[in-house]
C-alpha cells in the first residue's frame, strides 16, 4: 500500500496537477483531530435526500452540501430508503423512479423550508 501511495505522489502528472491546484490557490485542510465526519444534528437529521434537475438557487454541489450541513445524507440515486427527492427543472429518470416508489417530491421552495426546519 505504501509503495502505491509513494508511486502516486512521485508520478509526474500527479505532481503537475498538485502544483496547478496550489498555484490556483487551493488550500487543503484536514479535519480537526476528533472532528466528526458523520452528519451533524439539524432539521434533516436521519433523512436521505436526492437532488435532480436544475435548481435556480443552488448548484448540485451546493444543494448536497446544504443537505449535509442540515444533518442529512445526500444520496446519488433514488431508492425505497429515500425520504425526499428535490426536483428542479429537467428532472428525468430519478423523478420517474421516485414517483414509482412513492418517494415525496419537493421543489426548491420545499427544499428551503426543509433546510429551515419549517416543513
Amino acid at each position: 500500500m505504501a509503495e502505491g501511495l509513494a508511486g502516486y505522489f512521485t508520478d509526474e502528472h500527479t505532481r503537475d496537477t498538485l502544483h496547478h491546484l496550489l498555484d490556483a490557490g487551493v488550500v487543503a485542510e484536514a479535519p480537526a483531530p476528533g472532528a466528526s465526519v458523520e452528519p451533524g444534528e439539524g432539521p434533516l437529521s436521519g433523512k436521505t435526500l436526492v437532488v435532480t434537475g436544475t435548481l435556480p438557487g443552488f448548484s448540485r454541489e451546493e444543494a448536497e452540501e446544504a443537505i449535509r450541513a442540515a444533518g442529512g445524507h445526500a444520496a446519488g440515486s433514488v431508492s425505497a430508503n429515500t425520504d425526499y427527492l428535490v426536483a428542479g427543472e429537467m428532472a428525468g429518470s430519478k423523478l420517474a423512479k421516485a414517483e414509482k416508489l412513492g418517494v415525496p417530491v419537493i421543489d426548491e421552495d420545499g427544499f428551503r423550508r426543509l433546510l429551515d426546519g419549517k416543513a
